[in-house]
Order: C-alpha cells, then structure tokens, then sequence
C-alpha cells in the first residue's frame, strides 16, 4: 500500500464503487454485483501501485459486465 494522494484517491473511488455496488446487490439479491462490490472494496489493499490498481479495477469492472452480459 503506497501513500501517494494519486492511488490514495483512486482507492477511494474503487471502494466507493464497491459499496454502491454491494447495496444494489444485497437489495435486489443480485449476486454478481454483491460479489463485484466486495471485490471492489478489498482489492486496493492488496494492489502496491497505481497501475496496478486501475488495471485490476478495469478487469473487475470488464468480468462484472460480462457476467451480467451471459444473464447472471
């Protein structure tokens, strides 16, 4: 975990996301976007850099589309 402003500010919109997303999920019992939420909101603290955590952000956010995508 870095405490560059840059990838502290970009963690915080992940994880907001993830919240938002795990809401929706647990209200309309939507699984694909409760598992997508809590995936969004642990996975900053494992990413080490900024890049890191843009590309796992966009290849979450990509799996969540498809899989809403096939029916889900």
């Amino acid at each position: 975990m870095s405490l560059d402003p840059t990838w502290l500010f970009v963690s915080l919109i992940a994880g907001g996301v993830g919240f938002v997303l795990f809401v929706y999920g647990k209200k309309q019992q939507r699984w694909p976007q409760l598992a997508a939420g809590l995936l969004f909101m642990v996975y900053p603290y494992f990413t080490p850099s900024l890049v890191s955590l843009v590309l796992i952000g966009l290849l979450l956010a990509f799996i969540l589309w498809y899989a809403i995508r096939l029916g889900w």
